[in-house]
């Protein structure tokens, strides 16, 4: 018996059950045909919108899988900057952003450019662009070398530590990539969304750079599924439904990892998890929709820049309650003029007061 999936002679011949996989694959092929139906039904305007809002999830989900936590406003920012589209509150994005943002715009935008090793690398040093994770300097846009033990998934503290997994060894990555890279641009006998499920364990698998594996598999993922919808367009994010499914994810990983060539059991969880991903991209496209409900009933309305501006920070989301002193802040402008905008918008039934109270009335949409 084998510790590790790798280990096997017969790796990466992976095999699953089909008659097993065929009912939830069916669900997940009409789910998305008829998501991206009710999306083409739409304006331009509105895919960019639902597009914006999916890869902001993507990336802020993505990144919190592994811990850390990006500024929303940030990443927004920075995939309207990318993507050309002008957004209300737009403001400056730090490296780190820029660098994840990037790589998820390369994936989805350029879903069917060849994947190779250099463009892998350039995700890499767009994700590293220190050349450290956190306070250790790595090697970055490379393959990993083991030069300090072999790279492990662990647990526990000194003396009580568990090895969930232990990756291919460096001297085999060159290796184990090309043959990756030449399934990823060639295969197209197995349907698109079960190769974005082989995919993603495929590459966690060899693990071949120092840091940011998990970022980039799920970067692959969304590009086979951009393949599978056949849109660069993206509206609904696995990355967000995984981070809600981590624990299960981690289970799941782990006893495939551990486990023989037959990953049916992973290609269920990855099926099912990406069929939940279907189902909670509603939140979104609720969103979007109102808020183009909104604008279509106050077509008509008049209403000053700094009223736009401020309404659209609403729909968007507003952090926080509304004041006059946060109204004047933001469209820099007098406390009073502030007041009159908000009168103005009260008087045409679009804002009300906040009837909880407290110490500064607060203002939300009627």
């Amino acid at each position: 018996m084998k510790a590790f999936i790798h280990q096997y002679d017969r790796w990466p011949d992976f095999t699953w059950k089909l008659d097993e996989l065929i009912t939830l694959l069916s669900e997940v092929r009409n789910m998305q045909g008829r998501l991206l139906g009710r999306m083409e039904s739409l304006g331009f305007d509105l895919r960019d919108e639902a597009t914006l809002e999916t890869l902001a999830l993507d990336v802020i989900k993505s990144t919190e899988i592994e811990g850390e936590i990006l500024n929303l406003k940030q990443v927004r920012s920075s995939i309207a900057r990318k993507l050309g589209m002008k957004i209300a509150g737009s403001v400056e994005s730090n490296r780190n952003v820029d660098g994840m943002v990037e790589m998820m715009i390369d994936a989805t935008q350029h879903c069917f450019k060849p994947l190779t090793a250099d463009r892998l690398f350039d995700w890499h040093a767009a994700l590293f662009p220190t050349g450290r994770s956190g306070m250790y300097k790595i090697t970055v846009a490379d393959w990993r070398t083991d030069s300090k033990g072999p790279m492990q998934v662990v647990s526990g503290t000194m003396g009580r530590k568990k090895v969930h997994f232990q990756a291919p060894d460096s001297s085999l990555i060159e290796t184990e990539m090309s043959r990756f890279l030449t399934w990823f641009n060639t295969n197209e006998e197995v349907d698109s969304v079960l190769k974005a499920a082989i995919a993603h364990l495929w590459f966690i698998t060899i693990h071949p750079f120092n840091d940011g594996n998990g970022r980039i598999a799920r970067a692959l993922t969304d590009m086979l599924l951009a393949q599978s919808d056949r849109s660069s367009q993206r509206f609904y994010s696995m990355s967000a439904q995984i981070r809600i499914e981590r624990k299960q994810y981690y289970e799941i990983l782990e006893k495939t990892q551990k486990g023989n060539l037959d990953i049916t059991e992973w290609m269920k969880w990855f099926l099912s998890c990406l069929k939940n991903a279907l189902k909670s991209t509603d939140t979104i496209l609720s969103r979007v929709l109102f808020k183009a409900d909104f604008w279509n009933r106050h077509t008509k309305t008049a209403m000053n820049e700094r009223q736009n501006k401020l309404l659209n920070k609403i729909l968007d989301g507003f952090e926080g309650k509304l004041t006059s002193s946060k109204w004047a802040k933001i469209a820099k402008c007098s406390k009073d003029t502030a007041i009159r905008d908000i009168n103005d918008l009260i008087s045409k039934n679009i804002l009300r007061k906040d009837e909880t109270g407290g110490r500064s009335t607060n203002y939300l949409l009627k």
